[in-house]
């Protein structure tokens, strides 16, 4: 009885709330009940109007869809109430864990590769990201440790810092043909953050990386051609603009977010500059209860080097599903990823998804012109399906399994694994 007497007294706040949006009422106290991890010093930073502010009933619903947009938060609601001319919110949080193991595997034609680790995207639950994997990628052994914290003393500033080694067999292509190559990169990195809001955000960082190429033993042609070995030092300096308006509820997801970046490239020995600018977008519809649309565009150009070596590849860990490791290259990009998903089952913190997708790419060959992106033979077009399984209780817990085929050459054919969904 009294839990119905609460909700109705809260029902009768908010619909006089509602109706009087221009008489808001000062915002008194701010509390949380359900917080396990996450410290309420960083949800009070991350909300607004702050207390002894103007506060309306639409005021209170932004900050709950901020709530549920953080990664340590599966699910919230909220009860208010009216104290002296001034209103006291509540909400109430079903944390999620965002401390999980990081699993990946990719079983594709002549490439079999894995990932283990571990990540955490509210670490001391204040909205922090800690993550450090291992991978082995075709027998060559990689890692990776990052940390990012988007916030320093509850200011708009933050920073991040990574250290990286990817170690590969990678494809590099010559009129003869093609080479493999065992390459290697090896950086250090750190960046600053601005947080001009909550949806907008500008990174500025720095990288100094050396980069190994060393010719492997087994090759296809007899006489390879190509440099047998070599190694440079670069410099990479990066701008980065994110804009960010995708609301989340449990694992559906709807709106948009872009993500541009800048990176120039200084070879130090040589005192040569290559520059690069990716563009991504992403859209998120949900048409139906049960269906969820995600389109990923993404469009990159870098300096057109008449170089094997180019920035931008064709991969099925990246952008192409079933397309295989490293199949092409190019100084210019076009790519984009369509996928539904459909709920086939939800149960309390569990449900499952079947998905179909269609991922469609074409590049600029090194030092060729910008029509070969219209040129057929550049040009990559996957369909396929796959099966997701998600658990709310834990932030990205979705295990992802997807098959795709070329629709112009079936015999292009494979299976992606992993956590997280691929966009």
């Amino acid at each position: 009885m009294r839990r119905l007497l609460a909700a109705a007294m809260t029902c009768i706040v908010v619909f006089s709330l509602s109706g009087q949006e221009a008489k808001t009422l000062p915002l008194s106290k701010q509390g949380y009940q359900g917080l396990v991890k996450t410290k309420a010093s960083y949800l009070n930073n991350i909300l607004k109007p702050r207390l002894q502010e103007a506060i309306s009933v639409v005021d209170i619903e932004d900050g709950l869809q901020i709530l549920k947009n953080q990664p340590s938060i599966g699910n919230a609601t909220y009860s208010i109430d009216t104290l002296d001319q001034s209103i006291h919110v509540t909400y109430h949080i079903k944390e999620r864990t965002t401390t999980l193991p990081l699993i990946d595997l990719g079983v594709i034609t002549d490439n079999v590769w894995f990932l283990l680790g571990f990540t955490d995207n509210n670490f001391r639950g204040v909205g922090d990201s800690f993550h450090a994997y291992y991978q082995n990628n075709q027998g060559r052994h990689s890692g990776q440790v990052y940390f990012r914290k988007p916030r320093t003393l509850n200011s708009d500033w933050g920073y991040s810092m990574l250290l990286n080694k990817w170690s590969s067999v990678e494809p590099v292509f010559f009129a003869e043909g093609t080479v493999s190559y065992f390459y290697d990169n090896n950086g250090v990195s750190a960046s600053i953050i601005r947080n001009i809001n909550l949806n907008n955000q500008v990174e500025l960082g720095g990288t100094y990386f050396l980069e190994s190429y060393e010719k492997a033993p087994d090759q296809v042609l007899d006489n390879p051609p190509g440099p047998s070995d070599f190694s440079i030092a670069k410099y990479l300096t990066k701008l980065e603009f994110k804009q960010q308006f995708v609301n989340y509820h449990l694992f559906y997801l709807k709106g948009f977010e872009t993500y541009i970046n800048y990176q120039n490239v200084l070879n130090i020995p040589i005192q040569t500059w290559f520059n690069s600018v990716l563009f991504q977008s992403k859209l998120f519809l949900r048409p139906q209860d049960k269906l969820n649309v995600g389109m990923r565009l993404t469009l990159g150009i870098s300096t057109n080097e008449q170089s094997p070596f180019a920035p931008f590849v064709a991969d099925s860990h990246v952008n192409i599903r079933g397309i295989g490791n490293r199949i092409d290259r190019g100084t210019a990009q076009a790519v984009f990823n369509l996928e539904g998903r459909y709920t086939i089952y939800h149960k309390a913190a569990w449900s499952s998804q079947v998905v179909a997708f269609a991922d469609s790419g074409t590049w600029r060959k090194p030092g060729g012109d910008l029509r070969d992106m219209f040129d057929s033979s550049n040009f990559r077009q996957f369909v396929g399906l796959g099966f997701r399984v998600n658990y709310q209780h834990i932030f990205g817990g979705t295990l992802r399994v997807d098959y795709g085929i070329d629709l112009f050459d079936p015999e292009q054919r494979g299976f992606v694994f992993g956590l997280g969904q691929y966009f």
